[in-house]
């Protein structure tokens, strides 16, 4: 139980009446901007997000083996 075509061109013709065409046409492309900001605003920040994911998922883990000397560093002095 939606809206119909008749029921829509009801709503815009009262709004057609109430607003006129100039300042109909402006407030749509004014909602049109808006809704374009909205869209970009929301990709913007999923795009820091995944950002901030491959940041962290680019450090290297902790190692336990701090306290041992590689095993071919003496062998590069004497190479």
């Amino acid at each position: 139980m939606g809206i119909g075509f008749r029921e829509l061109l009801i709503i815009l013709a009262i709004a057609l009446l109430i607003f006129g065409a100039k300042r109909l046409r402006t407030i749509g492309s004014d909602l049109g901007a808006a809704v374009k900001g909205f869209k970009k605003a929301v990709n913007d920040s999923d795009q820091e997000e995944s950002g901030k994911q491959l940041g962290q998922d680019q450090q290297p883990d902790a190692t336990f083996d701090a306290g041992r000397k590689p095993e071919n560093a003496g062998s590069e002095k004497n190479a």
